[in-house]
Formats: structure tokens, C-alpha cells, sequence
């Protein structure tokens, strides 16, 4: 049965368009090129991962350990030729009259004047057995903590020398046992001058000059507690790169591929239907 479309009836709407991914893989289909990648659909808020923080993190610990190392090596280094090892003074009535002191390499005096005389030990083998001992732990902690500062510099993720990141984490571990092993050193040689002039101090049967703790002992405790801080930061860099995550990135395809689906896509011309219909059209 055939049927007429009314005078006073409007003409029904054109069917809707397919959509673009299905105009592009009939389009691929036609030029004989395989159908493009399917968009992924973006994740939610809740469902995506956050970026991590620890690579960021990890470089300024590095940063601080750095920092606080060279500060130590400074202080160890600047407590061997200084004066004040031990200190000792007689007080006169009014002023003092002379004030003792000694450090690893010589024995002073300075009078009320200000004018001091300093006598150096005669032999390196004839000095007391804590000397010799302070003296080759100083050396050990200075040359220590050199070397350290080169292995630091080379293993920071900051600088661009010292190969991949689990390289370059390895040496910074080496370089904190060497700052750690420098802060050791330090610390038992002022430790052990320490306590040879308390134990002096507090003999009752010791009748010679009597000293103090003097001031280079407590930059040398400061010095290596930095070197022994900043190093242990050092030593966790290693465990902070094994457990930083690693990012996977999917492959897309190659651009001239991409290119060319392009062109042919914006090549063929879109079928649309037509907008005027004959009033025999819909019989």
C-alpha cells in the first residue's frame, strides 16, 4: 500500500550522523589502513594514582646531607691546628697573671701582657701514646671526609655525573660509611684527649700543671656529629630508590601512521543526506 505524505504534514528530520570514531574506521577501512586506537577513557579523581613524591623528596635529604657533611669536614678540619686543646691559668689577685695551653703540636704560655712563647714537641717518637693517636685520627677523619665529599658530589641525583640513579645511589651510600667512618674518627680522638686531661684533672696524685677541656674539643664533637648525621641520610638514599615506584607508559603508535590516517580521514568526503525531500520521498 502506498501512501502520500500530507499537504500540511512536516517533512520527518534527517537521521543523525554516525559518529566520528565510527566515520574514521569505516573511512580507514575503505583506504586499507588498519582502524585507529581506541581512546582510553579518563580515570576518576579516587581511582587515579597521585604522582609520587619521592624522587623530590629524596634529592633535597640528599641536598641537606650534603651540607650538613661539608659543614662537619669544615669543623674537623679547622679543630687540628687550632690552639685550645686544653687551657690552664693562674689568677692573681687582680688580673691573670699567665694562662697555659696546648694542642697536639705544641705547649704555650701567655702572660698578662699578651705576649705568648711556645715551645714544640721535641720528637713525634717521644710524646705520649694519646698524641700519636689523636694525632693519626685527626689526619684519618680530614682525608676521610675529602674523599667523601667527591663521592657525595658524584652520587647526588641534583648532578648530571655518576651514571643511572641506582648507580649513583650506591655511591652516595659509599660516601655516607665514609662520612660516618670520618665522624668516628673525630669524635674518638677528642674523646679520648678528653678524657686523659679529666682523668689528670680528678688524680689526686697528679701534682703537674692541671687543664681544662679547651675549645677545640667541642668544635671537634660538633664536627663529627654533622658528619655522622649527614651521613646516615646518605646511607637511606639507597633504600629510598629501591622503593620508589616506576612509571609505565603505553605506546600509541607511530606519528606517521597517525599522520596519514589523518589525511585520508580528511580526504573522503562526509555522506550526509539530503536536506530538501520530494513529496514522494517517504512513499
Amino acid at each position: 500500500m502506498i501512501g502520500l505524505r500530507g499537504p500540511g504534514r512536516p517533512p520527518p528530520p534527517p537521521p543523525p550522523p554516525p559518529p566520528r570514531s565510527a566515520r574514521c574506521r569505516r573511512d580507514s577501512a575503505a583506504a586499507g589502513l588498519p582502524p585507529p586506537p581506541r581512546l582510553r577513557a579518563a580515570c576518576p579523581p579516587a581511582a587515579c594514582p597521585l604522582p609520587a613524591a619521592g624522587p623530590m623528596a629524596s634529592t633535597s635529604a640528599e641536598i641537606i646531607a650534603f651540607l650538613l657533611t661539608i659543614s662537619g669536614w669544615v669543623l674537623v678540619s679547622s679543630t687540628l691546628p687550632t690552639d685550645y686543646w686544653k687551657v690552664s691559668t693562674i689568677d692573681g689577685t687582680v688580673i691573670t697573671t699567665a694562662t697555659f695551653w696546648a694542642n697536639l703540636w705544641k705547649t704555650c704560655v701567655t702572660d698578662s701582657t699578651g705576649v705568648s712563647n711556645c715551645k714544640d714537641f721535641p720528637s713525634m717518637l717521644a710524646l705520649d701514646g694519646y698524641i700519636q693517636a689523636c694525632r693519626g685520627l685527626m689526619i684519618s677523619a680530614v682525608c676521610l671526609g675529602f674523599f667523601g665529599a667527591i663521592f657525595g658530589l658524584v652520587g647526588m641525583k641534583c648532578t648530571k655525573v655518576g651514571g643511572s640513579d641506582q648507580t649513583k645511589a650506591k655511591i652516595a651510600c659509599l660516601a655516607g660509611l665514609i662520612f660516618i667512618l670520618s665522624g668516628l674518627c673525630s669524635m674518638t680522638s677528642c674523646s679520648l684527649y678528653a678524657n686523659r686531661i679529666t682523668s689528670e684533672f680528678f688524680d689526686p696524685s697528679f701534682v703537674a700543671q692541671k687543664y681544662e677541656l679547651g675549645a677545640a674539643l667541642f668544635i671537634g664533637w660538633a664536627g663529627a656529629s654533622l658528619c655522622i648525621i649527614g651521613g646516615s641520610i646518605f646511607c637511606f638514599s639507597i633504600a629510598e630508590n629501591s622503593n620508589s615506584p616506576r612509571r609505565g607508559y603505553a605506546y600509541n603508535g607511530a606519528t606517521s601512521v597517525m599522520s596519514s590516517r589523518t589525511k585520508v580521514h580528511n580526504s573522503v568526503p562526509e555522506k550526509t543526506p539530503p536536506k530538501h525531500f520530494d513529496k514522494n520521498a517517504y512513499v
